[in-house]
């Protein structure tokens, strides 16, 4: 198993060390495998799309626009 070593600010290290019992360093491995775990589906369902990058920051600004044009009415 590989070793890893996470900066953390001193309030939530003080937090974390109020509460002994729990295993961190296992709730942070947890944590890890459901963020990967969301990115695997969004990676299978964008590997079919012809979408490119290009496509998806002009489409993002047409929904802008006509979101804005709402909010003017």
């Amino acid at each position: 198993m590989t070793n890893m070593t996470l900066s953390l600010p001193e309030e939530l290290h003080r937090e974390m060390r109020s509460h002994p019992q729990i295993k961190w360093a296992e709730v942070a491995r947890r944590a890890i495998q459901r963020e990967l775990e969301r990115l695997h589906v969004y990676d299978r369902l964008l590997a079919g799309s012809a979408l490119t990058e290009p496509d998806a920051v002009a489409l993002g600004r047409q929904v802008r626009r006509a979101a804005a044009r709402r909010r003017g009415r």
